[in-house]
C-alpha cells in the first residue's frame, strides 16, 4: 500500500524579498512561527491584508523563505469572496495569473500577476518515488478515507532530493472530503 501523509493548505502567500522590504520595512524580515513539513520552509509570524476587487481578507499568512517572485494561494471559495478568478496551477506557475493588491504594516504593494489556486500534489523524496515507481510530474489517483471518502484524479507527483513526502490539498478539497491535516491518503494508480 503506498500511504502518505495530508497536508491541508489553508490560504497563504509567498513574498519576494523585495515586497517583504516594502511591506514590513527594510530592517525587517520573517520570522519563524513554526516549521512545514517541507524542509527548509516555515509559517511566519507574519501575515498581510489581501485586498480583492470586490471584499479583503485579513491576517493572510506568509510562507517562508523569500521567493524570487511573489504568489497567493487560494481557495476556490477565497476567489469568490475575493471577486478574482486565478487558474488552477503548479505553484510558481503564474505568468497569465490575475494580480491583486498586498498590504502591510510598513507599505502596500500592487501585483500584477501571482494569484492561483494550486493544483494539488504530492510531494515525494526522490528515495520515496523511486521505490513506487513514480515520476516527477506524473498525474496520480489518491483516495482519502475522511468522514465522506473521494478519490482525487489528477494529483501531481512533485519529485526532488529536498522533498518530504506530503499530499498538499487546498481547504475546499479536505472539506469536500472531511479530512484533516496528519490524515492519510493512498495512491491507487
Amino acid at each position: 500500500m503506498k500511504q502518505v501523509p495530508v497536508g491541508v493548505s489553508a490560504r497563504h502567500i509567498h513574498l519576494s524579498q523585495e515586497h517583504i522590504a516594502i511591506l514590513f520595512g527594510k530592517e525587517n524580515g520573517l520570522s519563524v512561527k513554526k516549521d512545514l513539513s517541507q524542509p527548509g520552509q516555515f509559517a511566519a509570524n507574519e501575515t498581510v491584508r489581501i485586498e480583492g476587487p470586490k471584499k479583503s481578507l485579513d491576517k493572510v499568512r506568509i510562507l517562508g523563505p523569500a521567493r524570487k517572485e511573489s504568489q497567493l494561494e487560494i481557495s476556490k471559495t477565497d476567489s469568490f469572496y475575493l471577486g478574482v478568478q486565478p487558474p488552477v496551477r503548479e505553484s510558481g506557475d503564474i505568468i497569465g495569473t490575475p494580480g491583486i493588491k498586498v498590504v502591510g504594516p510598513a507599505g502596500e504593494v500592487e501585483l500584477d500577476k501571482g494569484v492561483i489556486i494550486a493544483a494539488r500534489h504530492i510531494h515525494f523524496h526522490t528515495s520515496d518515488a523511486e521505490k513506487w515507481g513514480i515520476q516527477n510530474k506524473q498525474l496520480l489517483k489518491v483516495r482519502v478515507n475522511g468522514e465522506r471518502p473521494l478519490i482525487f484524479e489528477d494529483v501531481i507527483a512533485r519529485v526532488a532530493d529536498n522533498y518530504a513526502l506530503d499530499m498538499h490539498i487546498d481547504t475546499d478539497e479536505a472539506n469536500a472530503a472531511g479530512i484533516n491535516t496528519c490524515e492519510t491518503a493512498e495512491i491507487i494508480d
